[in-house]
């Protein structure tokens, strides 16, 4: 596969760079995302998510996203 055939992160990627952007545990973040301190740990051994489970991870990395850009702007 060449640079132009890049498939986009999985999403354990993105909660890999998402925990190391932010500087944070992996217990806070299943707390914040989903109100289950092991979610992370459960997902690194292989848990399978639902797709709402999916989209609600999703969601609130790009609402903490935008919250840090708008505290970052004022």
């Amino acid at each position: 596969m060449d640079a132009m055939e890049q498939h986009p992160p999985s999403l354990a990627e993105q909660v890999e760079a998402f925990l190391t952007l932010h500087n944070m545990s992996p217990v806070t973040f299943g707390r914040k995302a989903l109100r289950d301190p092991h979610f992370v740990r459960d997902f690194r051994a292989g848990r399978d998510l639902k797709m709402s489970t999916v989209d609600r991870v999703r969601t609130f990395m790009a609402e903490y996203e935008a919250e840090v850009d708008t505290a970052r702007a004022a």
